[in-house]
């Protein structure tokens, strides 16, 4: 565990935020780590709810709501809120939300930004500098022509 989580931030160029987030979080569940998805879109949260459920036949993706039964139980939590009930070792922030105030435990912070929305690469460019202002490590992930994931600084 780490005192300050890396941080890195996956520019989409090729994909929507669903068809990105969700072999992500697959491989988060193979290292045996919980995730934490918050976004301040309740309704991008809707959607991801069924797409995270259907996004692939062969693959099933366990997760849950805040809002529904047993919150701190779910290894995927979708949420639009400040905590952390699952104690997620990665946080993924969609939407220009920002990491909850207590990262105790996390180990990464994954930003999704939209490279075709002005307003999220900036608040993606500003979480950039508030990271590297603070020593914290920042890695930059570009989509490639094929879909897949290229790391770029």
């Amino acid at each position: 565990m780490t005192t300050t989580p890396e941080h890195w931030f996956y520019h989409l160029e090729r994909s929507g935020v669903s068809e990105a987030l969700a072999p992500l979080l697959e491989k988060t569940l193979q290292r045996g780590w919980r995730a934490l998805v918050r976004s301040l879109d309740t309704a991008r949260l809707e959607s991801l709810d069924d797409a995270l459920w259907t996004y692939r036949d062969a693959s099933f993706l366990p997760h849950g709501r805040d809002d529904g039964a047993r919150p701190e139980r779910q290894p995927v939590l979708l949420t639009v809120h400040d905590e952390n009930p699952n104690e997620a070792d990665v946080v993924f922030l969609l939407d220009g939300a920002g990491a909850p105030a207590d990262l105790k435990g996390v180990e990464r912070v994954v930003v999704l930004f939209d490279g075709g929305d002005a307003g999220s690469v900036q608040a993606a460019r500003e979480m950039w500098k508030r990271v590297a202002a603070g020593q914290g490590a920042a890695s930059y992930w570009r989509q490639n022509a094929r879909g897949g994931w290229e790391k770029a600084g």
